[in-house]
């Protein structure tokens, strides 16, 4: 998790938190180390954020202390609700646990208006549900596209044949009914869509392709036509 986003859990943490909170719960839910939290604790209190407390005893904050309130207008906070009511529909695990944690944090912070907006209850998306792939997970796509990634796939086409592969994955597109990796493929040498569905393993390789990602994603959307989702082959 980058710095700034730990500060920011850990800023929120002690805000809703009815008393202290030790170094230790905060490096559990952050999944990091003890001495992580110590520096960040640090680095906050350098920032004139007010948390008091010490290693062993816990950490407070001292009440009055809130983040800038975030300013959206009704129709902007309408459109996060309905944007992570869609997430709910795709079948990334992780990503929809991330949305109700968004839901939290910014329900934390806009004023009250807003905040009835977001728990409102209006606005809905409705409709099929992707069930989460069983070969995969695509977390770990996401993250191999962001980190420029190899990945081994073991794959079965449309007509049920099987093959092993290995891919450079460059982006999710999410359906209603799958997610695809687009991706290039070192077996076809070409560009390939992977629906997440038909794919029966998934592993990260040592290797990378590293300053080819966003060449990759270039030329796939410069070539964007009907024919631009289909399936490998």
């Amino acid at each position: 998790m980058p710095k700034a986003s730990r500060l920011f859990e850990i800023v929120q943490t002690l805000r809703h938190a009815r008393g202290s909170v030790t170094a230790a719960a905060i490096a559990g839910a952050l999944e990091v180390s003890q001495r992580t939290v110590y520096r960040d604790i640090l680095a906050l209190q350098a920032m004139r954020v007010p948390i008091e407390g010490d290693r062993g005893v816990g950490y407070i904050m001292r009440p009055g202390f809130d983040l800038p309130p975030l300013m959206f207008s009704i129709e902007e906070m309408e459109a996060l609700v309905l944007a992570l009511a869609l997430l709910e529909r795709t079948g990334d695990h992780e990503l929809k646990e991330a949305a109700k944690r968004v839901g939290a944090k910014i329900g934390g912070a806009v004023p009250p208006p807003l905040r009835q907006a977001l728990h409102a209850n209006a606005l809905h998306a409705w409709g099929s549900v992707a069930p989460t792939p069983a070969g995969l997970d695509l977390a770990l796509v996401r993250r191999a596209i962001r980190d420029e990634r190899k990945l081994d796939l073991a794959y079965r086409d449309e007509q049920g044949r099987a093959t092993e592969r290995t891919i450079w994955p460059v982006a999710l597109i999410y359906y209603s009914e799958t997610a695809n990796i687009v991706a290039w493929c070192e077996l076809r040498q070409a560009r390939r869509n992977f629906r997440s569905d038909r794919v029966e393993r998934c592993a990260a390789r040592d290797g990378f392709f590293k300053g080819e990602g966003d060449r990759l994603r270039q030329e796939w959307i410069s070539g964007w036509n009907t024919s631009g989702a289909r399936d490998d082959s």
